[in-house]
């Protein structure tokens, strides 16, 4: 059985690695095959969002490379992305790594030492009301990505 879900999550144009939310399960019915609609869009904030919603959520993927690049070269042009993300009534910064990974395993060719990066995320999130979710691997995070647009899109539907 196919199921196709009912909103269309929105990919901005410049996310170079996206998620397409294949091969996920309909967790009612494992045995069903669930059909991700998505569409590349320009995004002012983040690098996904829900159609009809992307002045209210957005998610912003990086993976461990680009976290650490982000958090040292890139810092001013990300602190903007994340005063832009305060205004949301959802925003959420998903890194593909946990904490070991941070600690032990930074990108060998950065500069940034690790405990940066976790003080960042701290203060990032206090400051900016900015959720930071750290998961192990690339496929957790799409998955949690998902289940963050489902659950607002779940949410919102009946605001409309």
């Amino acid at each position: 059985m196919i199921e196709v879900t009912p909103f269309t999550v929105l990919i901005d144009t410049r996310e170079q690695a996206p998620w397409l939310f294949q091969g996920l399960e309909v967790d009612q019915k494992p045995e069903s095959q669930l059909i991700v609609q998505y569409q590349k869009a320009t995004l002012k904030t983040g690098d996904y969002s829900l159609e009809g919603y992307q002045n209210e959520f957005a998610i912003e993927r990086k993976s461990l490379e680009d976290a650490f690049q982000t958090f040292g070269r890139g810092r001013d042009r990300f602190e903007r992305e994340l005063e832009r993300m305060a205004e949301l009534k959802f925003a959420c910064v998903i890194i593909e790594a946990d904490w070991t990974a941070v600690f032990l395993d930074p990108p060998k060719h950065s500069k940034l030492r690790p405990k940066t990066v976790s003080r960042s995320i701290i203060a990032w999130s206090q400051r900016y009301g900015v959720h930071f979710w750290l998961m192990p691997t690339r496929r957790m995070a799409e998955q949690a990505a998902y289940r963050m647009l489902f659950r607002w899109y779940e949410d919102h539907q009946d605001e409309d």
